[in-house]
C-alpha cells in the first residue's frame, strides 16, 4: 500500500496524546477537589525530594489572535492586565505551597500562552521571583519560555535568562507572506535571526522553532523554502506540527475554509518533504513531530530511552509532579489529572476567594495505569513490551488485537511480548496509540472532538 493510500486510509480525528486517558474521556464522577489535594500532597510527599517537580505557567494574553492557534488565549492590547493576573498566579500558588510541608525542588518551568512576551521583562521577572521565593531549584532545573519572534526584546531574554531560563521557543509556523496573512500571524526572517542570535549571544544553549504542515494557502515550494531559511538559521530543535482544523472549537480558524486547505494527500506530502528536508539538514528525528540537533538534550534522552512526554510536550527529564498555574492549565500527579478554569474572570475569582480553580479532572485507575505506560512508551521510543499473565488487563488485550491490522499495513511490528514502530510507522503514531486507547473504543464519540491524524 503507498504512503498516500495508507494517508488515507489513517485520515480519522485522534488525539495527540500528551495524556492518556485524554481529557474529552476524562471521568467527572471519580474527581473531587478534595481528591485532587490528597493526590499532590501524595505524589510530592514521593517525589520531590528525589525528582522535584515541574511547572507549567499559563500567560494567556496575546495582542492579536493567530487564527490557526487552538491554545486558550484572551485578545488585548490592554497591558494593565499583567500585574492583576500574575498576582493571581501567585496566589494559586501559595494555594498548592500550603499544602506541602517542605520547599519544592523546582526542575522545570515552562512559560507557554498566550504570547509569554506579551508581559514587560519586569513582570515577568516579578512572576518568577515570586514563584522561587520559597522553593529550591534543582541542580538540573531546566527553565523555558514560549516566545513572538515579532515582540521579544533583549530585556526578555537577558532577565528571564538570569533568572535560570536557558531554552526559549520561537513560534515561526511558515515564512510565506500568503501564509502568514492568512493565520494572521506575522513576523519576518530577519526577525527570527535577531532573536535567534540575541539569544545565543544571552546565554540560551537551545533554540526551538515551532514550524506547522497543512496551514490554509501552504504550498510544497512555499514550505520549501521556509525549511532552508530555518536550515540556514540552525535551532537546536524544530517541532513540524500538523495544523489541527478545529473550528468548531476556535472559531477564528473560520477565517478560511477547508477549501483553502491542503487535502489528506497533500498534506501528507507537505509532512513527506518536510521531514525529508530536516533529515536532509542534519536533524534526528525524535519522538512524534520533534527533530533535534545530536547536541540537543531530546536527542541525548532518546538515545538513552529517558525521553518523556506530558502536557508541555517532550522533555528530556522525568518528573513525576507536574502543577499547572494560570487559567486553563492542567496539572498531573501521575495518578490523577486536573485542568483550570478557562475564563480569565472565573480564574481569578476562585484563586482570590482562596480555592484551588480547578473546575474538572480524572483519578487514574489501574487500568488506565498500565494503557498510558504503553501509549507513553510508543510515543516517546517507539517501542514497548508487557506480560499479560503478569498485567491481567483486558484493554491491553483488546487494544493489541486491533494493532494487528496496523502491523498488516507495515507500521507496527507485533510480537506475543512486544511492539515495534516501523519507520513508516513514525508518520502514524497517534492512529497506532489510539488502537490501544480504551477509552475511546468503549464510547465512540459521536461528533468530532480531535483534529484529523494526517
Amino acid at each position: 500500500m503507498s504512503t498516500n493510500d495508507l494517508a488515507n486510509k489513517y485520515l480519522v480525528a485522534a488525539p495527540r496524546y500528551t495524556s492518556y486517558p485524554t481529557v474529552p474521556y476524562w471521568d467527572a464522577n471519580m474527581f473531587t477537589v478534595d481528591a485532587w489535594r490528597k493526590s499532590v500532597v501524595q505524589s510530592f510527599n514521593e517525589s520531590n525530594s528525589s525528582d522535584g517537580i515541574s511547572l507549567y505557567i499559563h500567560l494567556p494574553f496575546c495582542e492579536s489572535l493567530c487564527t490557526y492557534c487552538g491554545c486558550n488565549t484572551r485578545i488585548t492590547k490592554n497591558h494593565a492586565v499583567e500585574i492583576p493576573y500574575i498576582q493571581t498566579v501567585l496566589k494559586e500558588w501559595q494555594l498548592y505551597l500550603d499544602l506541602f510541608e517542605d520547599k519544592p525542588v523546582i526542575r522545570e518551568i515552562h512559560l507557554g500562552g498566550g504570547t509569554p512576551t506579551f508581559f514587560t521583562a519586569e513582570n515577568l521577572e516579578l512572576l518568577i521571583n515570586g514563584i522561587l521565593e520559597n522553593a529550591l531549584v534543582h541542580e538540573q532545573a531546566e527553565f523555558s519560555f514560549e516566545a513572538h519572534p515579532a515582540n521579544t526584546s533583549e530585556a526578555h531574554l537577558i532577565t528571564l535568562n538570569l533568572l535560570g531560563f536557558k531554552r526559549i521557543s520561537l513560534g515561526i509556523q511558515d515564512f510565506d507572506p500568503r501564509v502568514q496573512l492568512a493565520i494572521n500571524r506575522i513576523q519576518t526572517v530577519k526577525e527570527v535571526r535577531d532573536v535567534t542570535e540575541m539569544a545565543r549571544i544571552n546565554g540560551y544553549h537551545s533554540v526551538n522553532y515551532d514550524l506547522i504542515y497543512g496551514l490554509p494557502l501552504q504550498s510544497v515550494s512555499g514550505l520549501a523554502d521556509t525549511i532552508h531559511e530555518v536550515l540556514s538559521l540552525k535551532p537546536d530543535r524544530i517541532a513540524f506540527y500538523s495544523y489541527a482544523h478545529v473550528p468548531w472549537v476556535r472559531p477564528g480558524q473560520r477565517r478560511y475554509s477547508e477549501v483553502d486547505l491542503p487535502n489528506a494527500e497533500e498534506k501528507q506530502g507537505l509532512y513527506e518533504l518536510g521531514r525529508r528536508l530536516l533529515i536532509e539538514g542534519g536533524y534526528a528525528e525524535i519522538g512524534m513531530d520533534h527533530f533535534t540537533l545530536v547536541t540537543d538534550s531530546l536527542y541525548q534522552a532518546d538515545l538513552k530511552g529517558t525521553l518523556h512526554r506530558n502536557f508541555m510536550g517532550y522533555t528530556h527529564q522525568y518528573s513525576q509532579l507536574m502543577i499547572g498555574l494560570g487559567v486553563s492549565s492542567i496539572s498531573d500527579t501521575w495518578s490523577a489529572f486536573a485542568q483550570n478554569v478557562k475564563k480569565v474572570e472565573d480564574y481569578m475569582a476562585l484563586v482570590n476567594g482562596g480555592e484551588l480553580p480547578v473546575f474538572k479532572g480524572h483519578i487514574l485507575n489501574a487500568e488506565d495505569l498500565v494503557i498510558r505506560k504503553h501509549i507513553i512508551n510508543i510515543m516517546c521510543r517507539g517501542y514497548t513490551s508487557w506480560h499479560l499473565s503478569k498485567e491481567r488487563n483486558n484493554a491491553l488485550t483488546e487494544g493489541l488485537e486491533r494493532m494487528r491490522l496496523l502491523a498488516q499495513d507495515g507500521l507496527v511490528l507485533l510480537s506475543a511480548g512486544d511492539l515495534r514502530v516501523t519507520p513508516l510507522g513514525k508518520g502514524f503514531l497517534r492512529n497506532i496509540c489510539m488502537a490501544l486507547d480504551a477509552r475511546l473504543w468503549r464510547n465512540q464519540p459521536q461528533t468530532q472532538l480531535f483534529s484529523m491524524s494526517v
